[in-house]
């Protein structure tokens, strides 16, 4: 039996045949770049691997140079710091001797330049009786002549009567 198409029927035919033509291509260009992508995926992997290296040396090596910069500021700052508090220490110690050698001057002690001159007249004194000790030509003194040398008077007196 031969059945008559109807030329709406053709059309039909024709359009799905072609829908399916399309859905098939589609589906094949799909299974194309999953193969392609399968095959350079590992390179493309490879070259962002090798890309995200590249970025985290220079990350890094930014890194440690922002950080040395800093290190140095602080070690400035830190010098700084370390002088005011040096400078401020010794007006404090200047303003405190002040104070104190004016109160010790008040309760009539002697300075520091005082006793180390008295000192030194010390020692002078004594060089000077170890050289009368020692010297040769010195007369020794007995008590009569030291009785005789605090009171000449006396002396010549007794010897004049």
């Amino acid at each position: 039996m031969v059945t008559k198409s109807s030329p709406g029927s053709a059309k039909t035919a024709a359009t799905a045949e072609a829908v399916r033509e399309s859905s098939h291509q589609i589906w094949l260009a799909g299974l194309g770049a999953f193969t392609k992508a399968q095959q350079e995926g590992s390179k493309v992997f490879d070259a962002l691997v090798q890309e995200g290296l590249a970025m985290q040396r220079k990350a890094q090596t930014a890194a440690e140079v922002r950080l040395t910069e800093a290190g140095q500021k602080v070690s400035h700052l830190a010098q700084d710091l370390s002088q005011r508090a040096s400078s401020q220490w010794s007006q404090l110690e200047g303003l405190f001797e002040d104070r104190v050698a004016r109160a010790m001057e008040r309760l009539g002690m002697p300075t520091a330049q005082q006793v180390q001159a008295l000192q030194a007249r010390v020692a002078e004194l004594e060089a000077q009786l170890k050289a009368r000790k020692v010297s040769p030509g010195a007369q020794k003194v007995t008590p009569a002549r030291k009785a005789a040398i605090k009171t000449p008077r006396k002396t010549v007196r007794k010897t004049a009567r």
